[in-house]
């Protein structure tokens, strides 16, 4: 195969141009990458290919290929071979590590977004790279582990996290021979700064107290601190775990996924008006109103439907846990719609894997997904703005008839402890 020897760079662009080629990056690339290894045997030689010279110490003996993967795809090169001696483009060697880290990146990306192997291998040869196998595409993705431990070991120290809401997604993998479900124990929380932020993630065989509690025992030996309410479905545990782990918050049970469970209680001709009438508890002014409501719907359900007045009753203090907090943010904590976005997004990607073949498989995407969304909150606006974040740290004191004052806890108090 013969190499470019010599080239017009204007003239060549020109053609090229006016022939309008789809693979023009590609020859330019190839073209120019030529022309130097050209020049550079050229000066090994000491005279330029195909003129006599006293100077020459050397002469060509043909071409060796080799394909090199670029940001414009694989192309394959001509390389100078020299009769006496060896040449090769140390340059190459350079540019060809940092290809291939492209491509590495490319692929990575890929598999993060969660494109399937078979898409990414196609969308590999549509870049023009050859030749892409399954293994390589796992082996390529591995590189995203470190970043995804330096981002689930980092110290949490942009708090107090007033706010926490929790979230578990279950994910199939296989183990020992068998295809198991396994439970990703995801946290978020909002910062000091008012940006909502990933805390963590876990893989635990069991959605139960004591994975819960030490997923959290996890967060908070890493700095989470300051946490006056952690809003979550009714996860098995939870409200135990974290009694346990974090002293002084209260739960906000999610009150979507209540109703849903509610709505169970009651025959399917009257679920939409239950729901109506429930809704109505959380459509009001003030905290005295809420409660007030929430009494009057208790009531009204308890004639005809007393299972489903009874199951409301219990779920009181869980339920109404927001109202003691700012009005301006009802509609962020009492429920767990936020977090339910985010495991939607996790869904979308992981969904096309399907079966994980480990764990560590699902830190990897999961951790992912999970360090990448944290990088758009903390760039996006403020969940919560700083006044709004200091009169939510106002509690009423609990358990004290007589008391009326409030105590702030602010984050200069727990900085200074």
């Amino acid at each position: 195969m013969a190499a470019v020897e010599g080239i017009d760079p204007t003239g060549w662009l020109d053609d090229q141009l006016a022939a309008a080629s789809p693979d023009l990056l590609r020859s330019m690339v190839k073209t120019f990458a030529e022309a130097v290894m050209s020049a550079e045997a050229d000066q090994r030689c000491g005279a330029e290919y195909g003129t006599r010279s006293p100077e020459r110490v050397n002469s060509r003996k043909g071409y060796r290929t080799r394909d090199w993967d670029t940001r414009a795809g694989t192309v394959e090169l001509a390389i100078p071979k020299l009769r006496s001696g060896s040449y090769f483009p140390e340059w190459l060697l350079q540019h060809r590590r940092r290809a291939e880290q492209a491509l590495v990146t490319v692929v990575a990306t890929s598999y993060l977004l969660g494109v399937s192997t078979r898409r990414v291998e196609k969308l590999a040869e549509q870049l023009g790279v050859k030749s892409l196998s399954k293994s390589q595409v796992s082996e390529m993705a591995t590189h995203l582990d470190a970043q995804v431990k330096a981002f689930r070991e980092r110290p949490l120290d942009a708090g107090p996290y007033t706010f926490v809401a929790m979230d578990a997604l279950t994910m199939k993998v296989r183990e020992n021979g068998r295809i198991v479900n396994v439970h990703a124990l995801i946290a978020t929380g909002v910062n000091n700064d008012g940006h909502r932020e990933v805390l963590g993630l876990d893989v635990a065989s069991q959605e139960d107290g004591a994975g819960w509690l030490a997923f959290l025992r996890g967060l908070v030996a890493r700095g989470l601190t300051g946490v006056s309410l952690v809003t979550s479905d009714a996860h098995t545990g939870l409200t135990a775990a974290v009694a346990s782990a974090l002293p002084g918050a209260s739960w906000q049970r999610c009150r979507t996924h209540y109703l849903r469970n509610l709505l169970t209680k009651v025959p399917k001709s009257a679920q939409p008006g239950v729901a109506t009438l429930v809704r109505t508890i959380f459509d009001q002014a003030d905290a005295q109103t809420v409660r007030e409501q929430f009494g009057k719907v208790a009531d009204s359900l308890a004639d005809k439907l007393p299972a489903a007045a009874e199951h409301l009753d219990a779920a009181r203090d869980e339920l109404l846990a927001f109202t003691v907090f700012p009005r301006e943010l009802w509609k962020q904590l009492w429920s767990n719609n936020p977090q339910e976005r985010l495991s939607k997004e996790i869904r979308r990607r992981t969904d096309v894997v399907g079966i994980f073949p480990n764990r560590a498989a699902i830190i990897r995407l999961v951790g992912a997904v999970l360090a990448e969304q944290t990088d758009e909150w903390a760039e996006g606006h403020r969940y919560i703005g700083p006044e709004l974040l200091s009169r939510s740290r106002m509690h009423l004191l609990p358990n004290d008839d007589t008391a009326t004052e409030t105590k702030e806890i602010m984050a200069t108090e727990t900085m200074t402890a």
